[in-house]
């Protein structure tokens, strides 16, 4: 229940400024994530499509946070109208009457700010799943439409949970994974990653490969910028799970901690079975074991001990590493592994917890090899192939609506030129010596709608 806006006593409490600073701060480093996201990604690419990768992350920052104003948090956090599924869409219609309230230590708009930040990166993380072809416009309106009708309400199962006053009178009823189920999903496991990692698959097979896959190399351009972004993922991340106990607390406290061991194991996993399989452990390999196990203790940090964090990281750093090799197999093009990070190590840090878990850590809960049996396991199996379930068909026909309607993908011609220079007439590089512009310096700089040269001088990435 630490995931609540409110408490389960409805008793007045005072605010506490620990608490709300805390809450504040964890909301701005989730945020950072996304644009730390957007280099991970960026580098991840080729040239070419640098801008439109980072753009995509951009845009989701752009029309999620308006949404979620508008109605995304009445329909994640309004009381429930139906069997768990969903919150009231007018309950809290353009956030009203949640200026003033607060039934906890910190005030509710606090706890706004920050579930704001979480529908913002869940969307952006999809957008590696179609790198180099998508079309802008489209992906922006596919963003809209998908936090709409996947995001908000699977955001309400988990997240949301039911309490009661003091009499024990229900005085607010949420989701049903979060309390029918009653898996535990401390930040994001399931609502997060392995929404985000069903829906990129879906999405990529809608969209198809991009032209070359699997013949030309398609290798980073920037792997500076990968590690930067990895890094700013890391830092960002502690406000990410540590933020999600909503106070500034032991509860906190622990999840920090797992957090930093599980990621640290993972990336050394990752670089061993690198070393093993391919005879080099890599700077990419090193960035990508810090995301799988950012991803594997997100729905954990809170019911593991740092030692079973440490395994839970190992097993995900392996797990991720040989996964992203299935798109080659099972032939669908996956561009920056989504799937095998996202959606795999989602799944092992979901249903982990029920081999894991430990009532010795804040959830209380024991799993299997802490002699809780299977009780938890099988709850947190439900939860996980539910939202996976859930997510794939329903993007799979918002992307096929889109794609036979709009159009999603762009045209061979577009795809082969490059997305940065057919879909926002920018380059990531000004890779053209200063001669060979010539006047065409003169039509001005940034921000001139790409007519700082003539057409026939454009720089091919």
């Amino acid at each position: 229940q630490l995931l609540s806006p409110k408490v389960t006593s409805m008793s007045p409490l005072e605010l506490n400024s620990g608490d709300t600073a805390w809450m504040l701060t964890s909301a701005a480093l989730v945020l950072l994530m996304t644009p730390g996201l957007a280099l991970f990604y960026g580098g991840m690419v080729r040239a070419k499509s640098v801008l439109n990768m980072m753009m995509m992350s951009f845009g989701a920052m752009a029309i999620i946070a308006i949404l979620w104003v508008l109605y995304g948090y009445s329909f994640a956090f309004g009381n429930d109208v139906g069997a768990g599924l969903l919150g009231n869409p007018g309950e809290f219609l353009g956030l009203k009457g949640l200026m003033a309230e607060t039934d906890a230590s910190y005030p509710t708009m606090a706890f706004v700010a920050f579930q704001a930040m979480f529908a913002i990166i869940t969307v952006a993380l999809i957008s590696g799943a179609i790198a180099d072809r998508a079309k802008f416009s489209t992906w922006m309106i596919f963003a809209a439409l998908w936090a709409t009708i996947v995001y908000f309400p699977i955001a309400h199962w988990v997240f949301d949970f039911t309490l009661t006053d003091d009499n024990d009178v229900v005085t607010h009823t949420g989701g049903w994974i979060a309390n029918n189920l009653a898996a535990i999903d401390f930040a994001g496991g399931t609502a997060v990653h392995i929404n985000a990692g069903a829906a990129g698959l879906a999405l990529a097979l809608v969209l198809g490969k991009r032209i070359g896959f699997k013949k030309d190399p398609m290798r980073p351009h920037n792997l500076p910028l990968v590690m930067l972004g990895a890094g700013l993922l890391w830092f960002g991340w502690f406000g990410f799970n540590a933020g999600s106990a909503v106070s500034a607390g032991n509860t906190a406290s622990v999840a920090f901690v797992n957090t930093l061991v599980a990621t640290a194991a993972a990336s050394l996993a990752w670089l061993i079975t690198e070393k093993i399989r391919d005879g080099h452990a890599t700077s990419l390999g090193a960035a990508s074991g810090i995301v799988a196990g950012l991803v594997a203790i997100t729905p954990s940090c809170s019911s593991v001990s740092p030692i079973g964090a440490i395994i839970l990281g190992l097993v995900a750093g392996v797990l991720c590493a040989l996964a992203i090799g299935l798109k080659y197999k099972l032939g669908y093009d996956d561009s920056l592994d989504v799937v095998g990070v996202h959606l795999v190590g989602g799944l092992w840090g979901t249903i982990a917890i029920g081999f894991f878990a430990t009532a010795a850590a804040p959830a209380g809960v024991d799993g299997l090899f802490y002699g809780g049996g299977f009780d938890q396991l099988w709850r947190q199996a439900v939860g996980a192939f539910a939202v996976l379930i859930v997510s794939f068909v329903v993007t799979y026909l918002i992307g096929l609506i889109l794609e036979k309607t709009i159009g999603f993908r762009v045209d061979s011609d577009d795809e082969q030129r490059g997305v940065d220079q057919t879909e926002h007439a920018e380059t990531g590089y000004d890779l053209t010596p200063i001669g060979a512009l010539g006047r065409g310096l003169s039509f001005g700089g940034a921000h001139t709608g790409g007519a700082t040269a003539p057409k026939n001088q454009e720089v091919k990435a």
